[in-house]
């Protein structure tokens, strides 16, 4: 029964605590996304869910666009051709958010035992509630919540590793750098977090192997897209343009710093909860931080323990450049960046990188518990913590303000679906642009065409952010899309690959499309959606060799998570059977 304490002591969990951390994270999950399991379909700005998607040279990163959403794109087509596609974005979004909370509360426990399960519930709740995760699900950006959620797991694992070097831990941390590969940007988060956490605590100690192993297993977790970068023929460079546009934002009475340091200040305006756009921002971001200043001086006081001085420099790092990013010079430095290093437009969007605070804030809460604890009891600590934190952004509950509502497609979409088949050339869309606000949404959102067609839709790639145009590229894309705006002959278009032309909404056809498509057979024609097939086009699609590539990329990184899942299932049955011979 000693051994037992000890090892408990040392950061292992009870059952009742593994019980309570999951129920607890549950709980706080549903709060905020209860909404969301109404029937329907997600289609709120970057969140954009359809009953099936298919695995398109697009979806698997070959297309003519950078290659953002992948493996995540790739994923979801393939769930959806077992379940519906809105109920699989539904559970992958609940998914993220319930692993964060478990996550950074089995962070709290290790690296703060004497908090308590008190301790890992405040951890759970600064996390799970926060602008961050208000802010990113207001923007549509569920999958992103996987690299946020994976980062706590992440690090918890690197000290497994560096405890005892077995497979199995090795697995369970390559297990969750792929689950935080979700993204491009998740997985360089998940870098980011294993630099700090294994790779120079083992190159300061000499375990030059052991660091060589860690950067090896996050390649392999980052195959899908490294491979699409490599093989595709998306633009690798992006817009100098629109890194100013993509700054972090200050909010009302906080400026870019105080926005920063209460993990808030998105570079969408539109994409805030209403209680962060007045002056009550401030009270909100006094509370938390409130929270966060009351356990640091314990955490200073164990700055000897590696985990914690991982953690603290790291988050102070996020935060600093964040900031920084967000000046003249940041901003030019970065605009050099995206223009000239390939694939360096994942770090524009500067905000998204407050994450790597998350698990700083994690420890500091659980500390302010056990700081609380000399005085009143952890409990009582716990529950005024979840209420400082909590209190001042109500509106993160029922959907952030029940904003994320489920909306229904009118049955034109499947026919449309039904009648632009694979392997007869791209789809262009008119109007142009990539964001749509349909009538039966009532949100701004990316076009579902995409996801919804067996047919690779071409997409510029060019976004409008405050009413400028950034990365505006020449591509295929661009070519036909301005092709079809003057008014070319149909087989200029087929030159281009394009075999059906897609118009959404019931007004004119921009430009003088309407002479090119007076030349086109229609296909079908709703009440909102017109389909027009263009005769013999080219095949632009991506080689046989490119396509086995990218699918061996993939099935390789659901092993990986896969692998990782048994790990972490025989090491819980191991523990059982030892807590019962202990017994």
């Amino acid at each position: 029964m000693g051994d037992r304490k000890g090892t408990i002591g040392c950061g292992a969990m009870t059952r009742r605590q593994w019980i309570t951390l999951w129920l607890s994270s549950a709980g706080l999950s549903l709060l905020v996304l209860a909404p969301i399991f109404r029937p329907g379909y997600l289609l709120i700005r970057d969140m954009v869910s359809t009953p099936r998607s298919y695995p398109t040279d697009s979806a698997l990163g070959l297309g003519d666009s950078a290659p953002r959403a992948v493996p995540q794109d790739w994923f979801i087509a393939m769930v959806s051709q077992v379940i519906d596609g809105g109920i699989a974005v539904k559970v992958l979004t609940f998914a993220a958010l319930l692993l964060a909370g478990v996550g950074y509360g089995r962070l709290a426990r290790l690296a703060i035992p004497a908090s308590g399960t008190p301790g890992m519930f405040a951890a759970v709740v600064i996390t799970t509630w926060n602008p961050y995760v208000a802010e990113r699900l207001l923007q549509g950006q569920w999958s992103l919540l996987f690299g946020y959620a994976a980062l706590g797991w992440i690090v918890v694992c690197a000290v497994l590793v560096r405890r005892d070097n077995s497979f199995a831990h090795w697995s369970m941390l390559g297990g969750w750098l792929a689950v935080a590969g979700f993204t491009p940007t998740g997985s360089l988060l998940a870098a980011c977090v294993l630099l700090a956490a294994l790779v120079i605590p083992a190159l300061a100690s000499g375990r030059l192997r052991m660091a060589a192993i860690a950067l090896g297993v996050w390649v392999l977790s980052a195959l899908p897209w490294l491979t699409a970068v490599i093989l595709g023929s998306g633009a690798t460079t992006s817009d100098p343009g629109s890194v100013a546009a993509f700054a972090a934002r200050a909010e009302p009475l906080l400026g870019t710093a105080g926005s920063v340091l209460g993990l808030g200040g998105i570079w969408n305006a539109d994409a805030v909860p209403a209680s962060r756009t007045s002056g009550w921002a401030l009270v909100a971001t006094t509370l938390l931080l409130l929270v966060v200043a009351t356990g640091l001086p314990t955490l200073y006081r164990r700055r000897r323990n590696g985990v914690i001085t991982s953690v603290a420099w790291l988050g102070l790092a996020a935060v600093v450049l964040v900031v920084l990013a967000a000046t003249p010079p940041g901003i030019a430095s970065l605009e050099w960046l995206v223009d000239v290093i390939p694939g360096a437009g994942l770090l524009r969007d500067t905000q998204k990188w407050v994450a790597l605070a998350a698990p700083l804030y994690a420890l500091a809460a659980a500390a302010a518990i056990q700081t609380l604890g000399r005085f009143v009891p952890r409990a009582f600590a716990a529950v005024i913590a979840a209420a400082l934190i909590m209190a001042p952004l109500p509106d993160l509950a029922w959907g952030v303000g029940n904003t994320l509502t489920p909306s229904t497609y009118p049955a034109e979409w499947q026919r449309v679906s039904d009648t632009i088949g694979a392997g007869q050339g791209d789809v262009l869309i008119l109007p142009t642009g990539m964001n749509r606000e349909y009538g039966f949404t009532g949100h701004v959102s990316l076009d579902p065409a995409p996801r919804l067609l067996r047919a690779d839709v071409l997409q510029t790639g060019e976004l409008v952010v405050g009413g400028r145009s950034v990365d505006a590229a020449d591509s295929r894309a661009a070519r036909a899309e301005a092709a079809l705006v003057a008014g070319a002959d149909p087989s200029t278009l087929a030159d281009l690959g394009v075999g059906w032309v897609l118009i959404e909404g019931n007004s004119d056809a921009v430009g003088a499309a309407d002479r090119t498509l007076a030349q086109l057979d229609t296909v079908f024609a709703g009440d909102d959606l017109r389909v027009h097939r263009v005769p013999e086009p080219r095949t632009y699609a991506a080689s046989a060799t490119d396509r086995t590539l990218v699918w061996i990329a993939h099935l390789w990184w659901v092993l990986l998570i896969a692998n990782g899942f048994v790990a972490v299932v025989l090491k819980w049955a191991h523990r059982s059977a030892h807590r019962k011979r202990l017994s």
